[in-house]
């Protein structure tokens, strides 16, 4: 039996999750367990997921997955890199032997060659000599005319977001020694931040939902009823209400703070500063403070790290433990063969955490005070209560 990793935010879940799921077991057998690594309450664009993390790892379970575990807030808000070595090192947690991932190439082998140029030192010094040549240029363009030189016509793979974060975990891999293999699922219908025909993207969702219309037939039915349910309590998110959240956060922030956050070298910290001070919205910050090097993705991941109490190095190395989120009756056999080994650092009832101390309780009350921001933001009133990332244990497929 394979265990098979994916990571994915679900923001929201889709008809092209479900094929991805249906695709790796058809490949490796219905026996197969498959385990989904998922961002938080934050997700990696710098912004608030649609639906809580319990209610999309809830969607999950019931639309195929068999464990949901939770990407710590630190590595969910991380660059791609940080993003899949964070991803990996839970995996290798969690007993995975197989990564699955979408790709718009599908070529594995092709991602596999990048990925092993990508991680050697001559490409380093050349990207330096590349960014001291021109100064103004950003470390993915330096990175990408690199490669090119190296390899040619396929270094255009990485300049597409679910190619180049199927590097990234490839990568991640060979710097972990993990005994993972790489299975990429060639993606259909619309790519990432794209309309098109096939499968809605998760942005396209996205503003559907955000419009107010109805997403049933757009995506699978399970996670039409748990998104639906939601909604009708009012367990969604008031964008004004969070913008506000978000803002008094900002600009209770010393000078200091915003040097301290991931990414913040080169003056960037002390531009998200002086807009933070004057500017009126979340948006309007994140547009004074981005410049042609440094790309709005980047500074939104700052901004929100600055909200949430996330500082530089918080995301170094792997997560120190993994929270599990939702899981069915497979899943749980296989979690209680995982508690049943020595050293385990996987949590199912978040008092365990408080066992392990140190880094996890630490990074572990980082992700709690997320959810307590994302909760206050709700719509109704009676959702607004802290201290449920405390509380609330996984869900669990019956």
């Amino acid at each position: 039996m394979s265990i098979i990793g994916i990571t994915a935010e679900y923001n929201p879940f889709h008809l092209g999750h479900e094929y991805q799921i249906k695709a790796v077991r058809e490949r490796f057998g219905e026996d197969s367990t498959v385990v989904c690594i998922m961002s938080g309450d934050f997700v990696q664009r710098g912004e608030a997921a649609v639906f809580s993390k319990f209610a999309r790892a809830q969607a999950a379970c019931l639309c195929g997955a068999d464990i949901v575990a939770e990407l710590p807030a630190p590595w969910a808000l991380s660059s791609a890199e940080g993003f899949a070595r964070g991803a990996v090192g839970l995996m290798k947690e969690l007993e995975v032997d197989i990564i699955s991932f979408g790709s718009e190439s599908g070529d594995t082998d092709a991602l596999e060659e990048i990925a092993a140029v990508l991680c050697t030192e001559e490409l380093n010094e050349l990207v330096k000599r590349a960014l001291s040549a021109e100064p103004a240029l950003s470390y993915a363009a330096a990175r990408q005319s690199v490669l090119e030189k190296l390899i040619g016509e396929k270094a255009a793979l990485i300049a597409r977001p679910n190619d180049l974060l199927g590097v990234e975990y490839l990568k991640a891999i060979k710097s972990l020694d993990a005994d993972i293999r790489p299975f990429a699922v060639k993606r259909l219908g619309s790519g990432h931040d794209e309309r098109g025909d096939g499968f809605k993207s998760s942005s396209e969702l996205r503003e559907i939902i955000s419009a107010g219309k109805s997403v049933s037939g757009l995506i699978p039915d399970s996670a039409y009823e748990i998104y639906k349910h939601e909604a009708e309590l009012g367990r969604v998110i008031d964008a004004e209400r969070l913008d506000s959240a978000v803002m008094s956060r900002f600009r209770m922030l010393s000078r200091d703070d915003y040097n301290a956050l991931p990414d913040a070298a080169d003056g960037v910290g002390d531009r998200l500063y002086r807009a933070a001070a004057a500017e009126p919205t979340v948006a309007s910050v994140i547009a004074a403070s981005s410049t042609k090097r440094y790309a709005v993705s980047r500074i939104r991941r700052m901004a929100m790290c600055a909200a949430l109490g996330i500082t530089d190095g918080m995301a170094n190395g792997v997560p120190p433990y993994a929270r599990v989120l939702a899981a069915n009756g497979k899943g749980c056999v296989l979690l209680r063969d995982i508690n049943s080994a020595e050293n385990s650092c996987v949590v199912t009832k978040p008092a365990r955490v408080k066992t392990l101390g140190g880094d996890a309780e630490r990074l572990f009350s980082v992700g709690a005070r997320a959810h307590d921001i994302y909760a206050i933001s709700y719509v109704q009133k009676e959702h607004r209560y802290g201290g449920n990332d405390w509380k609330t244990g996984p869900f669990i497929v019956k």
